[in-house]
């Protein structure tokens, strides 16, 4: 049988199949703590996903069937209250809808005469509302925080340099950008693309709370300038991806502003805390970088993805993403009518509707109510440090800046902790119970939680570091240390 589009042949059929499907996702969804956090992938499952491409198509029921049987059970778990292994966001009911009604509307955001732009163009203008930024600034949503990273280093690199730097790449400059040594990955990867290379990447030591020593900076600096290097860029943290702990911000603002250098800002984790007025003081300084790079699909609780850029200047970004042409020309009346298209702040043409799933989100809950579920997982990170604390066994490795908890069960032998902390994490993974991913602290394997989901209560805590005390008793290679 020959079909004249791709609509379904029967749409109210096609109707009652998509309702159940929809109502199976939020009976998942409210069912959340009755089932395992993460479980492993049989390999019979796995190999199923290795089938040849199909020559004909399958019903939607028998989609649906197979999404929920094989895809939901073994999914990574971000949604479920007991999920702190990595700064993940849980996403909402609101969020689900707004993505599927957004996917119907299949809108490009590339740029163009269309409300969905005007959506985007409501964000920038509330992203400037939260973080002092001028009206010059100008925004744009991302894939996440990495890409956003690349985007900021690639306007500062046309702030510093200019066209040239557009029309002939590199030549001779001998480019130095300095973070701490907990910067998110993402930066040596984003200089890596730009065509900086890594290197160019200065690390500079942390204090007893794990931020940016500004001594250190400034030294590091002065060196590089003295042996023919050009500092053009310092990147700050608001919240470090191991400990999240957040640089003084407004420290490495005034230090920028002597040096005349660009400050970037890197808020995945802990920028949105502006949300509330009990961690806000604690991005001072914040509103003072040349541009913001942070994740709506962390703390907003927006479904992934939704990153997003912003810059001080937005001339700056026009300058270094605009590209004149013909098939995007600018009309005064149509289609092609409009200004500030998303394409011309960016290096994509062709963008999703992310703008309707964050602008939902904030209208159904408002900043109030977000900030409200930032600040009650800053507080089961407190307690969780505190009931660790009051364990021999345990020892917490880092403050609790905000909502990480870095700690370790204790055993005799640097080597012999570091694999038994690794041990107690995968078991803990496959149990079920609760997730926690391990990292780094002054050079030892801890247990990294991070409380970011909206769902998580203090019971999760309690089953989290139950495991963690009957884990790491029965896997001990000795008696613990005193």
């Amino acid at each position: 049988m020959m079909y004249p589009d791709l609509d379904p042949v029967d749409w109210e059929v096609f109707g009652r199949e998509a309702h159940a499907m929809l109502d199976r996702m939020l009976a998942h969804q409210r069912s959340l703590r009755e089932q395992p956090v993460w479980q492993p992938i049989p390999d019979a499952l796995r190999q199923g996903f290795r089938e040849p491409s199909p020559l004909l198509g399958h019903s939607l029921e028998a989609l649906a069937h197979r999404f929920f049987a094989e895809v939901v059970p073994y999914s990574v778990g971000n949604a479920h209250p007991g999920f702190m292994g990595w700064v993940h966001g849980a996403g909402t009911p609101v969020g689900m809808m707004a993505d599927l009604l957004a996917s119907g509307l299949n809108a490009n955001l590339g740029g163009r005469d269309h409300v969905p732009v005007e959506v985007e163009k409501q964000i920038v203008l509330w992203a400037r509302e939260w973080f002092g930024f001028p009206e010059t600034a100008t925004g744009v949503f991302t894939t996440g925080t990495s890409l956003a990273t690349l985007m900021a280093v690639w306007v500062a690199r046309a702030a510093r340099w200019g066209e040239s730097v557009r029309m002939q790449g590199w030549q001779q400059q001998r480019p130095r950008v300095y973070a701490s040594t907990g910067v998110h990955g993402s930066l040596v990867k984003a200089l890596d693309l730009a065509g900086m290379g890594r290197s160019c990447l200065v690390t500079v030591a942390t204090d007893a709370a794990h931020r940016m020593d500004l001594t250190a900076l400034e030294e590091a600096i002065e060196a590089d300038r003295r042996a023919g290097y050009e500092p053009f860029m310092v990147v700050g943290s608001a919240g470090t991806v191991d400990t999240g702990a957040i640089d003084d911000l407004a420290g490495l603002a005034a230090c920028c502003a002597a040096q005349r250098l660009w400050f970037h800002v890197d808020g995945a984790l802990g920028a949105l805390a502006c949300w509330s007025p009990i961690l806000a003081p604690l991005m001072r300084g914040i509103e003072r970088a040349d541009s913001l790079a942070f994740d709506f699909h962390k703390w907003g609780q927006v479904p992934y993805d939704a990153g997003f850029l912003l810059v001080r200047e937005g001339e700056m970004q026009r300058q270094a993403f605009s590209l004149p042409a013909e098939y995007l020309a600018r009309a005064t009346r149509g289609t092609a009518a409009g200004t500030d298209w998303p394409c011309d702040l960016g290096p994509d043409l062709s963008r999703g509707f992310r703008a309707l799933k964050t602008w939902m989100t904030l209208q159904a809950y408002g900043t109030r109510r977000l900030g409200e579920t930032m600040e009650q997982a800053c507080h089961l990170a407190r307690q969780l440090g505190d009931s660790i604390d009051q364990q021999d066994v345990l020892e917490r490795m880092a403050p609790v800046s905000l909502n990480i908890v870095c700690f370790r069960y204790r055993c005799a032998g640097d080597i012999e902790s570091d694999l038994l902390n690794e041990r107690i994490a995968v078991v803990l993974q496959e149990s079920g119970l609760a997730v926690v991913s391990t990292t780094r602290v002054k050079g030892r394997r801890v247990l990294r939680a991070a409380v970011v989901n909206h769902r998580t209560q203090a019971s999760d805590l309690k089953v989290l570091l139950d495991g963690v005390l009957w884990l790491g008793q029965r896997f001990s290679p000795q008696e613990p240390m005193a």
